[in-house]
């Protein structure tokens, strides 16, 4: 299960939490017993989006600062009469997080890696209560709720945040998806779903290159390590400059990556025009108009010293 999924008892407590509140006053609200809200409260404070303080005996819940729980309040008490909690279960926030323009739902299947039916039932149910609309089959928000495209994203981005402070409290996200993020940091990170990737993971291909003061990880829960088609992405997320791009040029001359699969990548990182002007400074010999690329007969001598063959 995705780490940034909120369960509907979650839902209901940030809809209905008031500064002060204790675990007694959310179960007379939520009509729920206090053992569960006081599970659903430590969930929600483990992801940092409440807080609790000691007052005497009592524990009392504060709503955290954070942007996604103030969009999230706003939402729910300018639409009373929508029951958001029932309608952001499940894989909704996934699908809203990639409803960025009006999109189709098999455009939104791609990016959110999803089944057609899965976001077909999600965004019928926003349809349904007149959330969102279509256009020659694009969905689209209707009146003011893209906030809750803009809640999915800042929810998200605060989660990954949380995640990467606790390993990594100086680290920089360098680019994000809903699971996925890529991130800078000073210092190394043993931790479960970060993968180490940059200029280090090059060693993996039998490419040494001399490294900065900085480290890169790529976190994922479904990868077990970065791939070279990975890989040539993130050292252009983290420079795209002449350098870096030498060193995604040699990686694909000693590896055989498919071509098809390093095009999907560049798609999912939004660098279709740099991955293809890589490919075809490859196969044209280095006839493309970039100064950002080395002259074909000194990328060849480069690559003779990694003992890469052209």
């Amino acid at each position: 299960m995705c780490y940034i999924m909120l369960r509907r008892i979650e839902l209901e407590v940030l809809a209905t939490v008031e500064r002060g509140d204790t675990i007694s006053d959310l179960a007379i609200k939520l009509d729920h017993s206090e053992s569960y809200l006081s599970r659903a409260v430590a969930d929600l404070r483990e992801k940092g989006v409440v807080y609790t303080e000691r007052d005497g005996r009592r524990k009392r819940v504060v709503p955290s600062n954070a942007r996604a729980v103030e969009l999230y309040q706003d939402l729910v008490r300018q639409h009373s009469h929508i029951d958001f909690p029932e309608l952001l279960t499940g894989k909704a926030l996934e699908v809203l997080y990639y409803v960025d323009q009006p999109r189709t739902v098999s455009e939104i299947a791609d990016q959110s890696n999803n089944y057609r039916n899965t976001v077909n039932r999600v965004l019928k149910r926003l349809r349904d209560r007149g959330l969102v609309g279509t256009d020659d089959s694009r969905y689209d928000f209707n009146a003011d709720f893209d906030r809750l495209h803009e809640f999915a994203r800042e929810l998200a981005h605060h989660l990954h945040r949380q995640r990467l402070e606790s390993v990594a409290p100086k680290g920089t996200i360098l680019w994000e998806d809903y699971d996925e993020f890529l991130t800078q940091t000073e210092t190394e990170i043993d931790a479960a779903g970060f993968h180490e990737t940059g200029l280090a993971r090059f060693a993996a291909f039998d490419l040494q290159f001399l490294l900065t003061g900085h480290r890169y990880y790529f976190y994922s829960e479904d990868v077990e390590d970065v791939s070279p088609a990975e890989l040539c992405c993130h050292t252009l997320l983290i420079d795209n400059g002449a350098r870096h791009r030498s060193y995604c040029l040699l990686l694909l001359s000693r590896i055989d990556v498919d071509e098809k699969t390093l095009r999907d990548r560049a798609t999912k990182y939004g660098l279709e025009d740099e991955i293809e002007v890589l490919l075809q400074y490859l196969e044209t010999h280095g006839d493309v108009d970039d100064d950002r690329f080395p002259e074909w007969d000194e990328f060849q001598e480069i690559a003779a010293e990694y003992e890469i063959d052209q």
